[in-house]
C-alpha cells in the first residue's frame, strides 16, 4: 500500500479546508483508478506529525498559511523538528504545497521550496497559493471560508499526488 502524507497548519481554518479538499481528491482519485484499497491518506497536523509517518509515506502534501510573508510558525516547526531526522532517507518522493495567504503567499511558497530541494524531493506541481483577502487585522484573524474555486484546485492537486504516486509516473 502506497501512503500519501498530508502535513498542515491552520490557524483560521482555510489551510485545514484546503488539507481536506486534498485529501478527498486523493481518495477519489485512487477510487477513480480503481485502486482506493492501495492508497493510504493520512491527514496530520504539523504539530502531530513525527518523522516516522515521513519515513512511511512515499508523498507529501505541505499545507499552511502565509504569516508575515513567511510559513506559519507552526509548519515551520514541523519542518526544523523533522529535517535532519530523514534527511537522505526521503530523497526523489513527490510533494506538492498549498499555501494560504492573505495577499501574497509567495514567501511561504518560497520556503517550503527551499526545505523540500534540501531534501531532494520533486515539485509535482508549482505551490498552489489561495488569496484570501484578508489585509486588516480583523479579517486576518477571522475564520475563513475558502471558495469552492480553489476548493477544487486542492482536491484536483490531492488527486494529481495520488495519481502519480499509485501509477508510478
Amino acid at each position: 500500500m502506497k501512503q500519501l502524507l498530508i502535513v498542515w497548519h491552520s490557524r483560521t481554518g482555510a489551510a485545514r479546508q484546503m488539507a481536506e479538499a486534498a485529501a478527498r481528491g486523493a481518495r477519489a482519485a485512487a477510487t477513480q483508478l480503481e485502486q482506493a484499497s492501495d492508497l493510504n491518506v493520512v491527514l496530520r497536523r504539523a504539530a502531530d506529525t513525527q518523522a516516522k509517518e515521513l519515513l512511511a509515506s512515499q508523498a507529501y502534501l505541505f499545507c499552511a498559511p502565509e504569516n508575515l510573508a513567511s510559513l506559519s510558525g507552526e509548519m515551520k516547526e514541523f519542518f526544523d523538528r523533522n529535517y535532519y531526522a530523514v534527511l537522505d532517507r526521503i530523497q526523489g518522493l513527490p510533494y506538492a504545497c498549498a499555501i494560504s495567504a492573505g495577499s501574497d503567499g509567495a514567501g511561504a511558497a518560497r520556503q517550503v521550496e527551499r526545505i523540500c530541494t534540501g531534501w531532494r524531493l520533486n515539485a509535482l506541481a508549482p505551490p498552489l497559493i489561495v488569496n484570501m483577502g484578508a489585509q486588516t487585522a480583523q479579517q486576518i484573524l477571522a475564520p475563513k471560508t475558502v471558495a469552492s474555486a480553489d476548493i477544487v484546485k486542492c482536491e484536483e492537486l490531492g488527486g494529481l499526488l495520488a495519481a502519480t504516486l499509485l501509477l508510478g509516473q
